[in-house]
Order: C-alpha cells, then structure tokens, then sequence
C-alpha cells in the first residue's frame, strides 16, 4: 500500500501556549516534508492555555497559499460534556475550513467506558465535526466497535495520532491498531495526524504510517493522503474550497 500523505491535518503553533512554532515555522518547514497543504488547529477556546475566539475568527486572514504551500483554517476544539456539544460557536465555525474535536482532560475529565462512547458518539453524529483526534487515548475508554459504526455511518473521520505514540497516550498503540482494523471493516475514514506541538514535528507520520501499513488500511480512505483527497472530502462535508486553491 502506497501512502502519500501530503496534507498534515493536526498542528498547533505558539497561540496555544504549550506549543513553540508559528505559522511562518510551518510554512518554511513545510516543503522539507513532503506537506503540501496544513491546517493550523490551534486548541479551542475552553482549555486552560488556548487562544481567545478571535484568534480563529481572524484566521481569514490568512492566505490559502505561502511560498507554495497550503493553509487551511481550523481548530483542535474540545468537546464538552455528553451531549457532544464543542467549545466553539457558530461565529467560529463558519469561518473555518476544518473541525477538529477530540477530549482534553481539563474540558472533559476522563469518565466510564459508557459515558466517553457516549460523549464522542454524539459529537459525531452532530454534523459539526469533520475529524475527532486521538480516539484511541488510553485515557478514554471507549467501546471501539460502537464509535468506529458512529464514525462509518456519518462519514467522519477518526484520528490515528503520530503524537500518541512517541510524546502523549503511549500506552495507546493497541486501541488505535484496534480502530485502524475496525476502520477498514466497516469503511471508516481515517485521519493521519502529526498533532505538532513545534514545526519540526509537521508531517511526522512514521509510527502512524506504520500502523496504517500493518493493518493494509486502503490509502484512497485515508481523507488527508493527497490534497485532492482531502478536499472532496471537505465537499461532502458542505466546505467547497478547492477552487480558492492555486498551487
């Protein structure tokens, strides 16, 4: 299986405070990877360190290419409590190209393997996400078979986090082999994601890549392996953004 993966969609610059790098970093960073496109995905506004709102509401201004590369316009936000429900509202989301979701203990503590399916499985299902990040984090017990249906059915795609398994959730190899498997059963999408906290770390991908190989995930389901991929997906998802991309 060949994958290309030319688009990082998990990164976070120093506006989130435990990160070191700007978006500049990544840019200049980016073509020594292989990275053709990016999204910035600064933590959303209820963790302890993250951006104020306006930082994603102003990321218009960003160009959609530097230097030859890619920008989208995106967040990392944090869901909230069982409902499903995001720490974002729809002055932000609309400016934005790309929803990232995941749990981050200080939003949401970790609870009962029920009560953490259950919180994930309805942000899923509330059609405002388009990725949720590192569903397999030890920390979170989920019923795999049940979010990796959820995440089938609606078309979302779930996380296989290079990050987990080198800085954060080590311990959590075995349930992201398990949601890769599961994946390629019931014809979930995937997410390949570097979650750079600094640029050198864009497009890290080996141990993830890795993963994807053992279990023979099909490349052309992994929304984030070619530009092109990764904007039809967005097109499904009502983000038509191709067109205001000049490479």
């Amino acid at each position: 299986m060949t994958y290309k993966l030319e688009v990082d969609l998990h990164t976070h610059t120093l506006a989130s405070d435990h990160a070191f790098s700007t978006i500049h970093d990544y840019v200049r960073e980016a073509p020594k990877r292989g990275i053709r496109l990016f999204a910035n995905t600064d933590h959303g506004p209820d963790m302890e360190d993250a951006p104020h709102k306006w930082h994603f509401v102003n990321s218009l201004t960003f160009p959609r290419v530097a230097d030859g590369v890619g920008i989208l316009r995106g967040i990392e936000s944090n869901i909230k409590d069982l409902q499903g429900n995001i720490d974002i509202d729809e002055s932000i989301r609309s400016r934005l190209d790309i929803i990232l979701t995941g749990f981050h203990t200080p939003v949401f503590a970790p609870r009962d393997i029920d009560s953490n399916t259950e919180a994930m499985s309805n942000a899923i299902k509330s059609g405002k996400v388009h990725v949720v990040t590192h569903p397999g984090n030890v920390n979170f017990p989920i019923h795999i078979e049940e979010i990796v249906k959820t995440a089938a059915r609606e078309n979302v795609a779930l996380e296989i986090n290079n990050s987990s398994f080198l800085f954060a959730r080590k311990a959590s190899y075995a349930n992201c082999h398990k949601i890769a498997e599961l994946a390629k059963k019931y014809d979930a999408p995937l997410s390949v994601g570097s979650d750079a906290h600094n640029a050198w770390d864009l497009g890290r991908f080996d141990k993830a890549k890795a993963l994807i190989t053992d279990v023979n995930y099909p490349a052309e389901r992994i929304i984030n392996n070619t530009v092109e991929s990764l904007f039809a997906y967005l097109a499904t998802k009502g983000v038509d953004i191709a067109d205001e991309f000049e490479f």
